[in-house]
């Protein structure tokens, strides 16, 4: 009952036009880093309103970086 609950949630803020920034999704009050695009057809995006999404890019940086370097 609760997962309904937080599905449909979710699916209230990820169609909200005010949670949108053009292409980017910018919602704080939204726990997920990965969340389905608009038109759920067309794939997922980043919520940039969640500061794990910054951690997660800067450690893809990093680790690219690292390899780079390293091998």
């Amino acid at each position: 009952m609760e997962t309904k609950f937080k599905n449909s949630h979710y699916e209230v803020m990820n169609k909200d036009p005010k949670n949108w920034k053009g292409i980017f999704y910018v919602n704080r009050k939204d726990s997920r880093v990965l969340v389905p695009k608009i038109t759920p057809m067309t794939g997922w995006t980043l919520n940039f309103g969640n500061k794990y999404t910054y951690i997660s890019i800067i450690a893809i940086i990093l680790i690219l970086v690292a390899s780079k370097y390293l091998f």
